[in-house]
């Protein structure tokens, strides 16, 4: 029994020893109670930011990110400081927030969280975007960042998101040219006009209003064809340009029928192919169902909201559709020149434009070339040329009555008066 006692003893040491070990040091990264003096830092700067104190909190990631380099918490260190500068707010944060945001995407391009990046910095300029008639900028901009995020990451969960806000700055975006587009036609200013409307249907084929951009790019072809029946010319040209600009009206309408046959213009556009002795296509059962999706997912906004949006600087994107994907690479735009020059081509009868870089040859004359003529000394007369000395009292008439461009005294051909002064200054001299 005796023997045992030690051996307890033993025992118990052992126990309470293990007992008293500290396990929250065992996996720190792991555990939330981990005591590790970066993971302190980060804990204390997140706990700051959930208070709104932005400030405090970017001072301690930034003591962390440059006292503890090598730390496992350095990536989200670097994205937390961007997002303090995204949740602050302001147009001066957002701005600082983007640049980190930037800053991220660049040291770690292939951590998850860099989609996430890239989708705040196109929400940085989706926010800031304004209406269809004023400043575009932060419109143009979100597109491109929109873009980038979903060819950049295209595995990556935030893609249907960014899609759809895509769309929706692309409704905003297609509304400003149709704008400009209308603006030009009332004008009658028919090639700006058909450029503008005929740039918004094939770069952003899923906007709301898409069938009235066809029916006015439609309209602008009839008015120039209107311009060229009351001008002047010759009648063969005319029907050429006449038939230029009736394809593409008919162009235009046949592509609402088509494209679009449950939005309000259809029965305009049939009747305006009708008008034009031009043949009235039928839609397809599939285009009529897409058609039908797209008008399905718009929304209208109510009359309060109408109201309310008189006084707000974010842009109306209810009639933005939910179906189908945007536009992620823009087509070729056509000029107002070009237009000029592709009916300029179609009254000439030339189909195709003039190539800049055809060579041409030009034929020189046979036969041997003459001799060259020997190279002119400074001392060497000419027997043609003679120098007449006149009094100063002639100067005056001389200067009045001689071309400035070409002293008269040094040519040739003087003129009458001149030579009886020179021959009046020769006897007074004798």
């Amino acid at each position: 029994m005796s023997r045992r006692i030690p051996f307890l003893i033993l025992l118990c040491v052992l126990a309470l020893a293990v007992g008293c070990t500290n396990k929250k040091v065992s996996n720190p990264l792991a555990n939330v109670g981990s005591k590790q003096p970066d993971k302190v830092l980060f804990d204390r700067a997140m706990d700051a930011m959930k208070h709104n104190r932005f400030d405090v909190a970017r001072l301690t990631l930034e003591t962390m990110i440059n006292t503890y380099p090598d730390s496992e918490y350095i990536a989200r260190a670097k994205l937390g400081v961007a997002d303090s500068w995204y949740a602050e707010g302001g147009s001066t944060a957002l701005s600082q927030a983007e640049i980190q945001y930037k800053d991220f995407i660049t040291f770690f391009p292939n951590m998850p969280e860099a989609a996430e990046a890239q989708l705040k910095i196109a929400n940085i300029h989706y926010q800031q975007m304004e209406k269809p008639d004023r400043d575009y900028t932060h419109a143009m901009r979100a597109e491109d960042e929109y873009r980038q995020l979903i060819m950049q990451f295209p595995d990556s969960k935030l893609v249907p998101e960014a899609k759809q806000r895509l769309l929706e700055v692309q409704e905003v975006l297609a509304e400003r040219e149709f704008r400009v587009g209308r603006f030009y036609y009332l004008r009658e200013s028919y090639p700006a006009s058909i450029a503008r409307l005929r740039s918004v249907v094939d770069r952003y084929p899923l906007y709301s209003k898409a069938d009235e951009t066809l029916y006015l790019l439609g309209q602008a072809y009839e008015g120039e064809i209107a311009l060229v029946r009351r001008r002047a010319g010759n009648e063969v040209a005319k029907a050429r340009m006449i038939k230029e600009f009736t394809n593409g009206a008919a162009e235009a309408y046949s592509r609402i029928v088509t494209r679009y046959p449950l939005m309000n213009r259809v029965d305009d556009a049939k009747a305006r192919l009708e008008a034009l002795h031009q043949p009235v296509p039928k839609p397809t059962k599939t285009a009529v169902a897409l058609n039908k999706a797209e008008e399905d997912s718009r929304r209208e906004t109510g009359m309060f909201g109408k109201v309310l949006r008189n006084f707000q600087k974010h842009p109306d994107v209810a009639q933005a559709t939910k179906v189908g994907d945007p536009t992620l690479v823009d087509p070729q735009m056509v000029s107002a020149t070009e237009v000029v020059q592709k009916a300029t081509r179609a009254m000439m009868g030339t189909s195709t434009p003039a190539d800049n870089n055809a060579v041409s040859v030009e034929a020189i004359g046979k036969g041997t070339p003459p001799a060259n003529q020997a190279a002119p000394r400074s001392d060497t007369e000419n027997p043609k040329r003679q120098l007449i000395i006149l009094p100063r009292r002639h100067l005056r008439r001389i200067r009045m009555n001689s071309n400035p461009m070409s002293h008269p005294i040094r040519t040739n051909s003087n003129p009458t008066w001149l030579t009886k002064m020179a021959r009046h200054c020769r006897l007074r001299s004798k």
